[in-house]
């Protein structure tokens, strides 16, 4: 019963903190004791509890140097004149009234090409939020297309970290989840280009009411050579190099941008890179500014505490109970996705991490999918865990790209369009197949656990 009383006190505090837009961090450190006295009471010594949540908190260090050289790439790619001259260029080619349309598009590109989420909103996100800002359009629409854009190629490209998670868990073939991957979106896609198109021609990018492309102009050196950073990072991640060291290289060499180019003293590239790049005073003070490292600090707090309960719920077997009843239950095709996307959820919910929720989400269900092809398991993960992470506010997937963007925690699921329609979409189509072709002949799983 503490358990259940647990997980509701704990929802409601993170529900809280989203509404009143208190700061998760220290909401999570509260569930964090919630469950360490829970742990306590059901005999487990403080140095056990410790033990068990360090052993989840080393976890994040990974993401957490990721986050720390997203920020500082982001400070330094504004001081350099990279990300003042993606938005130059892009305010050129980009038709105001395709906008938002064209922010979901050239995300969902970017994301499959590099395959990574975090990179993505780092590198087109930020200068598209910055355009945004500037033309008057709300700013959750922009964060939706963005982020949904970043999660398409998330989960689906072959450079994803997340398809090559759900592959070894399941014992597949990665390019032939992927394949799967690519059939189950079609519609979901095409769904969303219509709903960012409507969106676009409703919320129009109004340039007109600014000069944003001369005060670039008059305040930073724009030339195709300021792309390079962010050139280098796609080229990288496309030849398989990893992601700290692409980011890294980028860093350096926007560093030495910042010097030749931008007019920028070795002390305030430092600044940017550490405290995040300022402009004082004119019309891009509040447009063109932020980044570095020192804003990421609260984030990785947040990433180490999700990753220290996700660690305490595994070794105290937070959810044995509930997947010793499941793997008892016989459900139809349509019926076992939505189970295993409702214990997506949950787990994205505690475990506050994408990788974390899967790796629950699988062992919790593994032994529902026991009559079925590994393939099948595989799908359902996709479909569910990991695009469904992206729209809880206090997971890593979601948190992490709302404050690369400086937006709501919240405000941007509405239009997260993507992210939900693709496992409502699969659902129907689970259901409605399955029907068509009658009692289905189940497969023997392909590969044994």
């Amino acid at each position: 019963m503490e358990i259940y009383i647990g997980f509701l006190v704990s929802f409601g505090l993170l529900i809280f903190s989203v509404l009143k837009n208190i700061y998760t961090g220290y909401v999570l450190i509260v569930c964090w004791i919630i469950f360490a006295l829970i742990s306590l009471k059901r005999g487990h010594s403080l140095k056990e509890i410790l033990g068990m949540s360090y052993g989840g908190g080393k976890q994040s260090f990974v993401v957490i140097r990721i986050l720390i050289l997203i920020g500082a790439v982001t400070g330094i790619w504004m001081a350099s004149g990279t990300i003042p001259t993606i938005v130059y260029y892009c305010l050129k080619y980009i038709t105001p009234s395709a906008f938002i349309f064209s922010a979901f598009v050239i995300c969902s590109a970017v994301s499959f090409l590099t395959g990574t989420s975090f990179e993505t909103v780092s590198t087109v996100g930020v200068p598209l939020m910055i355009m945004a800002r500037s033309g008057d359009i709300n700013v959750n629409i922009a964060a939706g297309a963005i982020i949904a854009g970043a999660y398409f190629g998330d989960r689906c490209s072959p450079m994803s970290s997340s398809a090559a998670l759900v592959a070894g868990l399941t014992k597949t073939n990665m390019l032939d989840n992927i394949r799967l991957m690519f059939h189950s979106s079609i519609v979901p896609f095409f769904l969303s280009l219509i709903f960012y198109f409507i969106l676009s021609v409703s919320q129009p990018l109004e340039s007109i009411k600014n000069n944003l492309s001369g005060e670039i102009l008059g305040t930073f050196k724009i030339a195709p050579l300021m792309l390079l950073p962010a050139l280098i990072i796609i080229v990288l991640s496309l030849c398989r190099v990893k992601t700290h060291i692409s980011i890294s290289v980028s860093i350096l060499t926007a560093f030495v941008l910042a010097l030749l180019f931008q007019n920028n003293q070795l002390k305030d590239a430092v600044n940017s890179v550490i405290f995040g790049f300022r402009i004082s005073g004119g019309p891009l003070e509040n447009i063109i500014n932020g980044g570095g490292i020192v804003s990421m600090l609260k984030t990785c707090l947040v990433v180490f505490v999700s990753c220290s309960i996700a660690g305490l719920f595994e070794g105290i077997k937070m959810f044995g109970r509930l997947e010793s009843k499941l793997k008892n239950l016989r459900m139809e095709r349509h019926n076992l996705f939505g189970v295993t996307s409702i214990i997506s959820i949950i787990t994205a919910a505690f475990g506050c991490s994408q990788s974390i929720s899967t790796v629950m989400t699988k062992e919790i269900m593994k032994d529902c999918y026991r009559e079925l092809d590994n393939n099948q398991f595989a799908l359902d993960l996709e479909n569910s865990g990991i695009i469904i992470s992206a729209l809880i506010p206090w997971n890593i997937a979601a948190f992490v790209p709302t404050a690369t963007l400086n937006v709501s925690p919240a405000g941007y699921i509405p239009y997260a369009f993507y992210l939900y329609i693709l496992p409502v979409v699969f659902f129907i189509y689970s259901k409605y197949s399955q029907k068509a072709q009658g009692p289905e002949n189940k497969k023997s799983r392909s590969i044994e656990e």
